[in-house]
């Protein structure tokens, strides 16, 4: 029992043991038994570069490191969302004899996992995907999940006139549905589902 209550002190996370490479640090001739990242992040083109340090320098690289360097404003933005990095498609999920969903037209994981169970008849025609949220906004608008680009435009113009008090007269019983219709037509109208559709 003391024994294993010994080696658990003994043990850093992120080791590895037996690994025979020197400390990549200069001047250092310690064993580097810990990975950190390289000079090359991962992209389109593979995977980046690691290097080995010891204990000292990996724990000096952990202190200093910055996963935002180099980054723009709006790539920091991006990677900070809820959802950063899930449009990039994933070896791990399993087709199982039907087309797995595009991660990039969802914004919601979970959206992207129910598409795959989603009924054909519920699928538009050009086979783009629908989150849930999106059917929802087709809803509010009273439109069908076939509807073009044209038809979405449309349709919020009329609701618009329909529910705006500087259309309708002034009457403002309408408000908690204009609302509504801005909030659909907003999440609709840069999905991929109406890009490019006329």
């Amino acid at each position: 029992m003391l024994a294993s209550a010994g080696k658990r002190e003994t043990r850093f996370h992120g080791r590895v043991e037996g690994h025979e490479q020197d400390c990549s640090h200069p001047g250092c001739e310690a064993e580097g038994q810990f990975r950190a990242p390289g000079n090359r992040r991962s992209g389109s083109d593979g995977p980046g570069d690691w290097r080995w340090l010891c204990l000292d320098h990996v724990r000096a690289f952990n202190t200093a490191y910055n996963y935002f360097q180099g980054m723009s404003p709006d790539e920091i933005e991006q990677a900070q969302t809820p959802f950063g990095g899930w449009e990039r498609e994933s070896r791990a999920f399993s087709a199982n004899g039907s087309p797995p969903p595009r991660w990039a037209d969802f914004a919601d994981p979970l959206d992207a996992i129910g598409a795959r169970f989603a009924r054909q008849a519920e699928e538009r025609k050009d086979g783009r995907a629908l989150s849930e949220a999106d059917r929802k906004a087709l809803r509010v608008l009273g439109l069908e999940t076939d509807t073009d680009r044209k038809k979405l435009r449309q349709r919020y113009a009329d609701l618009v006139r329909r529910y705006h008090p500087d259309r309708n007269g002034g009457d403002r019983g309408h408000e908690k549905a204009l609302q509504a219709v801005i909030e659909a037509y907003t999440q609709l109208k840069s999905r991929p589902a109406f890009a490019g559709s006329s």
